[in-house]
Order: C-alpha cells, then structure tokens, then sequence
C-alpha cells in the first residue's frame, strides 16, 4: 500500500497487483482493516485531546492547552500535572495541591490559588493578572519571567521562589515568608512587602523598585540591593538596611492612594 493520509480513502490507496493477488473483495476488506489502524496511529485526533481536557483532576493529569475558565476546582488534586499553556482565567484553585505542577505560560487573571500547595511549581511565563496566592505555599517554586501585577502573595510561603525578570507591579508580598527568595531584574514598582519576612538572604539584583513600599521591613541580609534602588523605593525609620546603605531623605514616602482605586 501507498502511504496513508487521513483525506485519502482505502479506494484509492489500494495498489492494483493486490487487487489483482487477492481479488477486489478480500483487497478491500484488508483495507477496511488496515486503514483505521495506520491512521490512528499517525495522525492522532482531536477526540483524544478532548477528551484529555475533560479528565478530572488527579496526580499527574494532562490538561496541556485546555481551557479551564471559570470553574471551581478548589482542594483539587493536580500534583505532577501538565497544565502548560491551560487557561484558567478567573477559576477557583483555592487549597488544591500543585505540588511540582507545570504551569508555565499557563493564564491564571484573576484566578484564586489562595492557601494552594504549589511548592516547587512550575509558573514560568504565566500571565496571572490579579490572581490570589495568598496564604499558598510556593517555596522553590519559579515565576521566572511571569506577568503577575497586582498578584497576591500576602502571607504566602515564597522560601526558595524565583521570580527573575518577573512583572511584579503593585503585587502584595505583605507578611509573607520570602526567605532566599530572588528578584533579580524584576519589575517591583509599587509593590508592597509591609510586614514580610526574611529568615536569611533575599537577592534584589537589578529589581526596578520605583515606591516599592518597604516600611518596617529588615533587608539587612539582602544581596545585590544598591543605593540607587533604595533612593526609588519607599522605607521608613524602621526599615533596616544592608551596611553600606542608607535612607533617603526623603522617606517616609506618603501613602499610596491610588493603590486600592486602580483598576
């Protein structure tokens, strides 16, 4: 037989020495046969895909590009699942466990992973606009070049997270645990880490920290944090330093009052 494509019919792909050999009947059935087979196997179908994306949560589930908006899947099970690229634009995740889940470039606008174990998740690239992770666990976790303004994090263990080159605009980090946790060439302006906690190092290389509201916070154990970046950002008497460092002048910055009025 000639190679098999899904737009050709058995009709037309049966060579005429096997009509001949095994005459037009027993061909065909062979065909009828064979066909379904080869074409499966080579062009796989939508179905299967479909029907991938209307599993049901569970360690290790395939969810890759589906679109999973709007739902509630809170306390779902989702450990090792391949959600890369899946769309979860306003779903409700609240309390399910994402433990080494692969959500990168996965959509997460204004979706809710508050108190989620997601440690050592994969959210590379996301675009989570507005979505809620506080009180969740994401230690070792990367957000590593992800679009997360306005995010939630208050509260949130972030030990080990890495957020590189991340957009982190008017996110809340407010008490949540950010020990070794990096920021290297993030976008913080406007943030707030009010209340955080840094049990050991924390890495600001090259963060853009424009009113980045440190009030009361001990960066003394920070790394890479440089005068220009404390001159841009928003400390108070209280707020510790790394030696070398000093406060501005023009500290206390006053209060941000388009912070709960912006869209």
């Amino acid at each position: 037989m000639n190679t098999l494509s899904p737009e050709l019919t058995c009709h037309t792909e049966i060579d005429a020495p096997l009509v001949r050999s095994l005459g037009p009947a027993k061909a065909f059935a062979l065909c009828a046969l064979v066909f379904p087979i080869i074409a499966a196997s080579t062009f796989p179908s939508h179905a299967q895909d479909s029907a991938s994306c209307r599993s049901s949560p569970a360690v290790g589930t395939n969810w890759r590009d589906c679109n999973k908006k709007q739902l509630i899947l809170g306390s779902s099970n989702l450990e090792n699942a391949n959600l890369f690229s899946t769309d979860f634009s306003q779903t409700d995740l609240s309390g399910s466990n994402l433990k080494s889940a692969n959500l990168e470039k996965a959509t997460l606008v204004r979706a809710s992973l508050a108190g989620a174990n997601a440690d050592k998740a994969n959210f590379a690239k996301v675009e989570g606009y507005r979505s809620d992770f506080s009180g969740a666990s994401a230690e070792n976790a990367s957000f590593a070049s992800s679009e997360l303004q306005r995010t939630n994090f208050s509260n949130a263990h972030l030990t080990g997270a890495d957020f590189e080159k991340a957009e982190l605009g008017r996110a809340n980090f407010d008490k949540a645990v950010l020990t070794g946790t990096r920021f290297p060439m993030a976008n913080l302006s406007r943030a707030s880490f009010v209340g955080s906690i840094f049990e050991g190092p924390i890495e600001f290389d090259r963060a853009f920290m424009f009113l980045t509201r440190i009030e009361g916070v001990d960066l003394s154990a920070a790394s890479n944090l440089q005068q220009e970046q404390v001159d841009l950002a928003c400390g108070d008497s209280a707020t510790k330093l790394p030696a070398g460092l000093s406060a501005p002048a023009n500290w206390p910055c006053p209060a941000d009052s388009d912070a709960a009025t912006d869209p």
